[in-house]
């Protein structure tokens, strides 16, 4: 799109500035020295003993550096900050009630750059696939085939995947928008992790009946089963598409406009 980029990695290893959201003053060195018009604040951690340092803190300290240069923040959140109880797709108003760690973490994170930058746009999105290197989902559906794992998916977690390129245009798009506040953007399919998982066998030219099956409800019993969004403002804002998980994947012809 013309942008000029800068990218940052926790690490130089996969090329891009090292950067640790965490440490405050580098982060404002950085934004200092690009000074850029907009930020997209991609960094998080699922799990461990740095996640609230990195999911919370480090938001909040690249939401006050956005805001001491003047940047057009966008910060990616989860469907996580749901408890899948509502039986419907969750709408940006819908009161969010995380009953995990990670989904506490990254609430808490939203309220941490809203609380900054009062003008940042929060966007939940949900599974990433399809991008320039495999996600994840993808990783474990390939070990499995492969029987390098004898991974299980849950037939009852219900998510609306999104490909990772229709995502970041999105992103893009939004990024030289004026909303804030919060929006949800993910894939237009409501989905199993098993579903889900089949589909990205088909694709990668695996059988997806050799891929287990096992309930949510059963293995870990607080996680949130049901965490599919409701991305329809989303949709009437932006003028890229968002395709299904079998377009996106390949597995039918591309939606004639």
């Amino acid at each position: 799109r013309g942008c000029e980029v800068h990218g940052t990695r926790l690490t130089s290893a996969a090329g891009g500035v090292p950067l640790d959201v965490r440490q405050a003053a580098s982060v404002d060195r950085l934004v200092e020295e690009v000074r850029p018009d907009a930020i997209v604040n991609t960094a998080y951690l699922q799990s461990g003993p740095a996640m609230r340092a990195v999911n919370v803190d480090g938001a909040g300290n690249v939401a006050v550096a956005a805001r001491w240069v003047g940047a057009r923040l966008i910060h990616v959140s989860t469907d996580f900050v749901f408890d899948g109880r509502l039986a419907r797709p969750y709408r940006e108003d819908d009161p969010p009630a995380p009953p995990t760690d990670y989904g506490r973490s990254k609430l808490d994170g939203e309220r941490a750059v809203t609380d900054a930058q009062p003008e940042a746009l929060v966007v939940r999105t949900s599974l990433i696939y399809g991008g320039s290197v495999p996600g994840p989902q993808e990783r474990m559906v390939a070990d499995a085939i492969a029987g390098a794992s004898a991974t299980a998916f849950f037939e009852d977690e219900i998510r609306c995947p999104i490909a990772a390129p229709d995502l970041a245009a999105g992103l893009v798009e939004l990024a030289e928008s004026s909303e804030h506040g919060l929006l949800h953007l993910a894939g237009p399919d409501v989905l199993s992790r098993l579903e889900f998982a089949r589909l990205l066998a088909s694709a990668a030219g695996g059988d997806p009946a050799v891929l287990r099956s096992a309930r949510s409800a059963d293995v870990s019993p607080d996680r949130p089963l049901d965490c599919s969004l409701d991305s329809s403002r989303a949709y009437l804002l932006l003028a890229a598409p968002v395709r299904d998980v079998r377009e996106a994947l390949g597995l039918v012809e591309p939606t004639a406009l």
